[in-house]
């Protein structure tokens, strides 16, 4: 199967006093995540759902993408933070997809696709991954991964 992972974008308020979860996504964050879902676009990204991580930066991440992807979107609590190999088993249990991504949180999403593939890496701030993964195995292949400003570049 296509495994996407999409981290949500920019959400650092300064003076922020209101509970870490509760975060929304920066004006800043909000146009860099058009930039990448109108270049996802491009790509022909075409997931048959997008699932997210029901915090506030997720969600406005996961609707700007649904917005450019023309994907159902659902919210799953297991994506919120402490997502793990675990959460995964069951989210895909769950959401069944050929295509499927996810949306949520670092350093969940750096743990969970090294874990799948091995591969030594940093997810960033809208940045995406593409895995190819055998569900059965639990393991997968890094196909690519790019930071929001390729997506700038790119447009």
């Amino acid at each position: 199967m296509e495994l996407y992972f999409l981290r949500h974008g920019e959400a650092d308020w300064p003076n922020w006093n209101k509970p870490d979860d509760e975060r929304p996504l920066t004006k800043r964050g909000k146009k860099e995540m058009r930039e990448v879902a109108k270049f996802l676009g491009r790509l022909n990204v075409e997931p048959d759902l997008i699932v997210t991580s029901p915090l506030p930066r997720a969600l406005q991440t996961a609707e700007i993408a649904t917005d450019y992807l023309k994907a159902k979107l659902r919210k799953d609590e297991l994506l919120a933070p402490g997502f793990g190999m675990s959460e995964l088993r069951t989210v895909l249990k769950r959401h069944h997809a050929k295509v499927l991504m996810l949306v949520g949180h670092e350093p969940d999403f750096t743990n969970v696709i090294s874990g799948l593939t091995g591969a030594s890496l940093k997810l960033s701030k809208a940045g995406v991954a593409l895995l190819d993964v055998d569900p059965e195995s639990e393991e997968g292949r890094l196909l690519w991964l790019f930071p929001p400003k390729l997506a700038r570049k790119a447009m």
